[in-house]
């Protein structure tokens, strides 16, 4: 298993040095600081002094990838290649256009983006899945058409329709919860349940129809068979065997979305007012702020591919039967 785990790490270093090179690429060579400065400046007729002015005080003067005029190292250091894409590597990513720390802005929001995260994982994980079983037991009856039936009409709806529907019935209409906001402590709890619940409904339609697929493939399998053979009854085959054969999939499947939780979402965070990543994002994104726009790409590629070793590591550990390769 160790050495199973040192080449899967050892695979993800080229990625991710590929995934910072190309965005590298796409930031500062299709997208020059020249053109990055005249989208900030937000002028047709922006002056050079201008866009030299801008570029010096954001720290985009250097050379792409080599300064031939500096001293010993400083012609490699002293690049916009070391200082806005080799230095993430160590977690450093500057400031933003306003002067704040940006690695301590994403710790500072990455509670709130998990405060939300981590309960639609949680719970929506077990709804689906007690769906998923619920239609499976009452397979070709009227309960399992109109289940299907409802999962693809829920598939059906924008996910922004959920969030406005949610925000005027239980908030505005109803006065049940705030229709935006946060705050921490136990007093942050009436902020969180509306997206909350919002979000879980939300994928109640992609995810238990997905999961019932799961256990309707379990459950035609010849170990099904013989276990009803024996005299099992439909529920103990159902919970002892295909439930606990179907989680596998599922759960490598899942396991994969884990450290994307920390990056929040960008839609919900933003109608809901939570100052998570995902809104922290979408505010770089609107006011034109580069470096923080690349950080969020650097981490998100990071976590996507701890969230691929993740799944490798959990699929062997949930099914014995693969050999580690």
């Amino acid at each position: 298993m160790i050495a199973y785990l040192l080449r899967r790490i050892l695979y993800a270093i080229p990625i991710l040095i590929g995934v910072n090179l190309l965005t590298f690429a796409l930031f500062f060579v299709v997208n020059t600081p020249d053109d990055m400065a005249r989208m900030h400046l937000g002028t047709k007729r922006v002056t050079p002094q201008a866009i030299s002015n801008w570029k010096a005080e954001h720290g985009y003067a250097m050379p792409l990838f080599y300064d031939a005029d500096a001293p010993d190292i400083k012609k490699i250091t002293q690049t916009i290649f070391f200082e806005k894409s080799v230095r993430m590597f160590v977690l450093d990513f500057g400031s933003s256009d306003d002067g704040r720390d940006i690695w301590h802005e994403i710790k500072s929001r990455a509670g709130p983006s998990l405060a939300i995260a981590v309960p639609v994982f949680i719970i929506g994980l077990l709804v689906n899945t007690t769906f998923a079983l619920l239609m499976v037991f009452f397979r070709a009856t009227y309960l399992d058409f109109w289940g299907v039936v409802l999962c693809v009409g829920l598939m059906s709806i924008s996910g922004l329709f959920y969030i406005i529907a949610g925000q005027f019935l239980i908030a505005k209409l109803w006065h049940l919860l705030p229709i935006s906001g946060f705050s921490g402590g136990i007093d942050g709890l009436r902020f969180i349940i509306l997206p909350v619940v919002v979000s879980i409904v939300a994928g109640i339609g992609s995810g238990a129809r997905w999961y019932r697929t799961i256990f309707l493939e379990e459950i035609a399998k010849d170990y099904v068979r013989t276990a009803r053979a024996k005299g099992l009854s439909e529920w103990r085959v159902l919970f002892r065997h295909v439930l606990q054969n179907g989680m596998i999939p599922i759960l490598t499947g899942a396991v994969v979305v884990l450290p994307l939780l920390f990056m929040g979402s960008l839609i919900t965070e933003s109608f809901f007012g939570i100052p998570g990543l995902g809104s922290y994002t979408i505010d770089a994104i609107q006011s034109q702020d580069f470096a923080i726009v690349r950080a969020m790409v650097f981490i998100g590629s990071a976590l996507y591919i701890i969230g691929l070793l993740l799944t490798d590591i959990s699929y062997t550990l949930a099914d014995p039967r693969v050999r580690l390769q």
